[in-house]
């Protein structure tokens, strides 16, 4: 469980460190508190981090739950795989949003992945008793 454990703890600080870009383009381009928009590339950074956070919301049960069902190192790449997608979104989306979708794919789709695993366990459990 320790490998599900540190794919966990490296999505968290990844959703840290994006929040500490926001600060940063915050002040990079002068959009005070409380506003959210202001500055087209603030905005982009604000949303990477939003959208990670809508992500990471069903990223991280749905590791942890199938790691229950299939060995942790693969559910750990699959993690691996969602971080990854994640830093491609945000290099591609800050640049130009209509480069996101590669990183959105990658980050996405183990999340996916996850959620079959997670449903195809649970049934096979309920069936087998």
């Amino acid at each position: 469980m320790a490998v599900t454990v540190l794919v966990s703890v490296l999505a968290l600080l990844q959703y840290l460190l994006f929040g500490m870009l926001v600060s940063r383009a915050r002040a990079r381009f002068g959009v005070q508190a409380p506003a959210i928009a202001g500055h087209e590339v603030f905005e982009r950074y604000f949303r990477v981090q939003m959208n990670t956070l809508e992500l990471l919301v069903v990223f991280v049960p749905a590791l942890w739950m199938a790691s229950a069902f299939v060995p942790p190192l693969w559910i750990a790449l699959l993690g691996l795989l969602y971080l990854i997608g994640r830093v491609l979104y945000l290099r591609g989306y800050v640049a130009a949003p209509s480069k996101r979708g590669a990183g959105f794919g990658l980050s996405f789709l183990p999340i996916l992945v996850l959620l079959l695993i997670d449903l195809v366990g649970a049934v096979a459990e309920l069936v087998r008793g």
